[in-house]
C-alpha cells in the first residue's frame, strides 16, 4: 500500500523538523566533570518583545541529583539569539560545578529555575545524564 502525502502536509512536516531543529530541541543532554570543575548549561532570561520582565533574581532547585553537584546562576547581560534579539537582556547562566568526587558516578540532574516576572511566576526546567570523575 503506498501513501502520499499532500503538498500542503509534506510542508507543514518539514517545516516542523527545521523549527525544533533551529529551536534547540536536539540541545545538549550529558556533561561530564571532574572534581572541582564548572560548565556552563544553559543561558536563563525571561523575555517579552526582546526586553526582560524579570523582577529579582532567579532561583534554581535540585529537584534529583548526586549531592557532588551544585548549580548557580551567574548573574549578568545574556543575548537571546533564539529568540532573534539583537541587544543583551538581563538574565544569567546557568553553572554546574563538582565537588569533591570520591568514586565514578553516573546519575540523573533534574532542576527548576523560578523566575518572578512582571506577569507572574514563571518557571523552566531541565534534565541532564551526569558522569563524574575522582
Amino acid at each position: 500500500m503506498q501513501v502520499r502525502l499532500s503538498p500542503c502536509l509534506f510542508s507543514l512536516c518539514l517545516g516542523s523538523a527545521l523549527f525544533f531543529n533551529a529551536t534547540g530541541v536536539h540541545a545538549q543532554t550529558r556533561i561530564a566533570l571532574k572534581s572541582g570543575e564548572s560548565t556552563e548549561l544553559m543561558l536563563v532570561y525571561w523575555i517579552r518583545n526582546c526586553r526582560s520582565i524579570v523582577v529579582g533574581n532567579p532561583e534554581v532547585e535540585i529537584l534529583e541529583g548526586p549531592e557532588e553537584l551544585t548549580l548557580a546562576i551567574k548573574p549578568g547581560m545574556v543575548l537571546p539569539l533564539a529568540q532573534n534579539c539583537a541587544k543583551p537582556v538581563q538574565g544569567g547562566t546557568l553553572i554546574a560545578t563538582a565537588k569533591d568526587i570520591a568514586d565514578q558516578k553516573q546519575a540523573t540532574l533534574t532542576y527548576r529555575i523560578k523566575f518572578k516576572t512582571k506577569e507572574g511566576e514563571r518557571q523552566q526546567s531541565g534534565v541532564y545524564r551526569v558522569s563524574l570523575f575522582p
